[in-house]
């Protein structure tokens, strides 16, 4: 008789089950420690896929919001403040519209820090290559661990797609490098990128307000999966993100010499506010 043959069957089994609870307890902690490893201190969330109702899977999802910030918004709040690469570039240029990101939506709500299989880490080659464009190294590292995770691309892939359809759009003279202010209603701004944009229809894209004054604080246009403009989903729900007759558009910093610390209107503008970036949803 062999050895195993010692064994009773109910012996056997319940050798069989406790193997296997300690495989089981062994791999969740090796998750745990997988999850304290890459931890994100910017938001305080875990890649774990549990922020958005349990649909955070890698590559399902419905569309692309592309959004583009106005950057005197951002810069003229308390986060701006402390923001050299983007609000005091040492070339002394100004920026207007900017790639604040490529967000992964479904029609109703959206997915965000999508477990990967292989650590969300963007490369500086990478980061170089669009901060003529995203002119920010920490927003793009975030913008791909919490949306870029959730397009099923690899960093390159993402920021390549975002660079291309941010190039795409053509943006209304008024708004490159302006160095007045400006004051437009949300539906005429709108028109105006419609009208610059052939293909571009009013229900592709939307505009977000807010902060004292109704400042401008960005556009989102919605793609397809494949890059081709299409109507927007329920998150860009123009009523929500700003119903303001009139937005307040500040100039671009550098545009004309100094600007006062405030960067408000002449007469009876909105008073300095505090971060009015981002628009309804977080970064």
């Amino acid at each position: 008789m062999n050895r195993l043959g010692r064994f009773s069957p109910a012996l056997l089994i319940a050798a069989l089950a406790t193997a296997v609870l300690s495989l089981a307890a062994t791999d969740a902690s090796a998750q745990r420690r997988y999850d304290d490893r890459y931890y994100d201190r910017y938001e305080g969330n875990r890649f774990d896929g549990r922020s958005g109702g349990g649909r955070n899977i890698a590559g399902q999802f419905d569309y692309y919001a592309l959004v583009m910030s106005w950057s005197p918004t951002h810069c003229a709040s308390e986060a701006g403040e402390r923001d050299d690469q983007q609000c005091r570039p040492r070339d002394g240029r100004g920026f207007s519209f900017v790639l604040h990101g490529l967000w992964p939506q479904y029609e109703r709500g959206f997915p965000e820090s999508c477990p990967t299989r292989d650590r969300p880490f963007v490369p500086d080659r990478i980061i170089d290559s669009v901060m003529d464009v995203m002119p920010s190294r920490r927003l793009a590292i975030h913008e791909y661990r919490k949306h870029g995770t959730c397009s099923g691309l690899d960093p390159a892939g993402y920021f390549d797609l975002s660079r291309q359809l941010f190039k795409q759009i053509r943006v209304p003279e008024r708004y490159v490098g302006p160095a007045e202010q400006q004051s437009v209603a949300p539906e005429q701004l709108v028109e105006e990128f419609v009208k610059a944009n052939p293909g571009l229809a009013p229900d592709m894209m939307a505009v977000a307000c807010g902060g004292p004054g109704n400042r401008l604080k960005e556009i989102r246009i919605c793609f397809t999966r494949g890059g081709k403009l299409r109507s927007c989903g329920g998150n860009e729900n123009q009523r929500r993100m700003c119903s303001a007759r009139q937005m307040y558009v500040p100039p671009v910093r550098g545009a004309a010499g100094p600007q006062r610390r405030d960067d408000r209107p002449e007469r009876g503008g909105p008073a300095r506010g505090r971060d009015f970036l981002p628009g309804p949803r977080g970064i």
